[in-house]
């Protein structure tokens, strides 16, 4: 026992030796994750100095880092087609350095291809971003469920259905996965799943006013006008100037008064 404790007070006695310089990060990567971080500060303040910066950092050599950087930016400020080239020359340049970072770039350039109501180019980024079999657990859930989304706009309802199907096992708390197979059901004539998938939807995100929309438009069909009309009214009353909002209070117009029970008589 004496021996261990005078071992630990020459130890605590005894300046720690420094850290070799092998075991810190190299100066060139060091700088690049510091200029990466810098870009990505400017996004979230100035999207449009962002875009300059980036361009800039490409062109002196910033490589996959600044094109990242750059079609963030360009994200940033809504300006999908140019979002979409700069994720996909990322996603390119990555797979020339076989760097594994080229389907995350791939995934991105999909989603950016859908915002610009680009299906074709979408799809193909997101069969890229997959095909890589890199992308796991959370990534690979959302990708199939970003891949779904674009096949359900395409009306390719039995592709759709499977990859739904793969998000729902991957990413079984996205309110979104639900959502989107609630929808995918009904117009498939499949009530009872979609009354079911639009509950879990409900559980998950009891205020999003898209679900309430969708959770109208399953009880109607099913024959719940008054199920319909709770639902409608609470996408409304959540957010009335949303488009969800506005769609429930058309819906709302079709629907039958509700049967009125007359007063009783005065004594």
């Amino acid at each position: 026992m004496t021996l261990l404790i005078l071992a630990a007070a020459a130890a605590a006695a005894t300046p720690a030796a420094p850290v070799p310089p092998a075991a810190s990060a190299p100066p060139a990567i060091s700088a690049l994750e510091d200029r990466f971080k810098a870009c990505l500060a400017l996004v979230d303040a100035d999207p449009a100095k962002a875009v300059e910066m980036a361009g800039d950092w490409r062109i002196k050599g910033g490589g996959l880092s600044a094109r990242h950087c750059l079609g963030l930016a360009f994200a940033a400020q809504s300006k999908w087609v140019s979002a979409m080239t700069a994720f996909e020359q990322a996603a390119q340049d990555a797979e020339g350095q076989r760097d594994a970072r080229a389907a995350a770039f791939w995934v991105q350039a999909g989603n950016a291809a859908l915002a610009a109501g680009d299906l074709p180019r979408a799809r193909s980024a997101l069969d890229a971003a997959m095909a890589k079999g890199v992308l796991a657990g959370l990534d690979l859930g959302e990708a199939h469920l970003d891949r779904a989304r674009i096949l359900v706009a395409q009306r390719n309802n039995k592709a759709a259905r499977t990859d739904l199907d793969a998000a729902l096992k991957l990413v079984p708390e996205d309110p979104l996965a639900w959502l989107l197979s609630a929808t995918l059901a009904r117009r498939d004539g499949d009530l009872t799943r979609a009354a079911a998938d639009i509950a879990e939807a409900g559980k998950r995100s009891p205020d999003d006013v898209s679900v309430a929309l969708e959770a109208g438009n399953i009880a109607v069909l099913s024959g719940a006008d008054e199920a319909a009309r709770t639902a409608w009214d609470a996408a409304v009353r959540v957010a009335p100037n949303s488009a969800a909002g506005k769609a429930a209070a058309e819906n709302l117009k079709q629907l039958p008064l509700a049967a009125q029970t007359p007063p009783p008589a005065a004594p």
